[in-house]
C-alpha cells in the first residue's frame, strides 16, 4: 500500500529535521516554523551552513571558538547562538582560557576602528604630523600593531597615551595562556570579515601576519567562510515574529481595527 501524501510529506519532514540537526546541532522555534512554510530552505541551508565546517581543515575546537567570537562580537550579539556554541567548544576540548581569549578579542575589535577613524582625522587635520612618537612606545606597536590589525600611528601621535593604554590592554588583558598566535590570528579575521562590521583594511593586514605563522590559505578560507551564514539569523527572527503574528491572528481574542 502506498503511503499517504500526508504521511509521505511527514516523513519528508523528519528526514529534513534530522539532517538539520546533524549539520547544525540544534532545532529551534525557527527552524520549526521554516520546515513548516518552506522545508526546502531548511534542508538547504543545513548544507550550506555545514558545509565549511565539514570540509575545512580546522579543528572543531577551531570553528566552535571561531563561532563563540562572531556571535558574541558586539557587532552581532546573539545569544542563544553563544549558548550553543560555547557549550559545544567546551566539548570538544577548548579550555576556559581559550574561551576568554577570544572574548578578549572581540573587545579588541573595536579599536581596531578607532585606530583607522584617527588615520582618517589625521589625515584631512594634518593633526601632530611633526610630533615624534617614544622609541619605547614605536617598538611596542611594531610587536603588537599587525598581530592585531591595528594602524597605531596617527594615534600614537596624537594621543600617546592611548596608544599606550590600548597597548597595555592587548598585552596584559587576555588570560596567560589560551590561543597560540595563529589561533588568534584566525579569530581575528574571522571577526573582521564577517558582514557585521566587515573591515578591508584589518583583513589586508591580518592576512599576511597569519600566512607568514604558518596558516594555510585553506585554513585562512575557512575562518572567513564560517561567518557568512550568520545572517540567518535575520530570517530566525523573521520566521519567530511571523509565528507569532500568526498565532495572534488566529486567537478567540484578535480583533481588526
Amino acid at each position: 500500500m502506498n503511503p499517504k501524501p500526508a504521511d509521505t510529506a511527514d516523513a519528508e519532514s523528519a528526514r529534513i529535521k534530522e539532517y538539520f540537526i546533524a549539520e547544525r546541532g540544534y532545532w529551534r522555534p525557527w527552524t520549526e516554523t521554516m520546515l513548516q512554510a518552506c522545508p526546502g530552505f531548511v534542508e538547504q541551508y543545513a548544507r550550506y551552513a555545514g558545509y565549511p565546517a565539514r570540509t575545512g581543515p580546522l579543528t572543531e575546537r577551531m570553528v566552535e571558538l571561531i563561532y563563540v567570537a562572531l556571535d558574541s562580537s558586539s557587532s552581532h550579539l546573539f545569544e542563544s547562538g553563544l549558548q550553543t556554541h560555547m557549550k559545544r567548544a567546551l566539548e570538544v576540548g577548548a579550555t576556559q582560557a581559550d574561551i576568554f581569549d577570544v572574548l578578549h578579542l572581540v573587545a579588541v575589535q573595536g579599536a581596531v576602528n578607532a585606530c583607522q577613524a584617527a588615520d582618517i582625522l589625521a589625515e584631512f587635520t594634518g593633526a601632530d604630523e611633526a610630533a615624534v612618537v617614544d622609541g619605547e612606545l614605536r617598538a611596542r606597536i611594531e610587536a603588537l600593531g599587525a598581530a592585531h590589525a591595528l594602524s597605531l600611528a596617527a594615534v600614537a601621535r596624537m594621543d600617546p597615551g592611548y596608544a599606550d593604554v590600548l597597548l597595555d590592554f592587548i598585552e596584559q588583558g587576555r588570560p596567560g595562556t589560551g590561543l597560540s598566535p595563529g589561533e588568534r590570528s584566525l579569530v581575528q579575521l574571522a571577526l573582521h570579515a564577517c558582514f557585521t562590521a566587515f573591515n578591508p583594511d584589518a583583513i589586508r593586514r591580518i592576512v599576511p601576519v597569519a600566512l607568514s605563522q604558518g596558516l594555510a590559505p585553506a585554513e585562512l578560507l575557512q575562518a572567513i567562510q564560517l561567518g557568512s551564514h550568520l545572517a540567518v539569523h535575520g530570517t530566525a527572527l523573521g520566521a519567530n515574529v511571523f509565528r507569532q503574528v500568526t498565532e495572534q491572528r488566529a486567537g478567540p481574542t484578535s480583533t481588526r481595527r
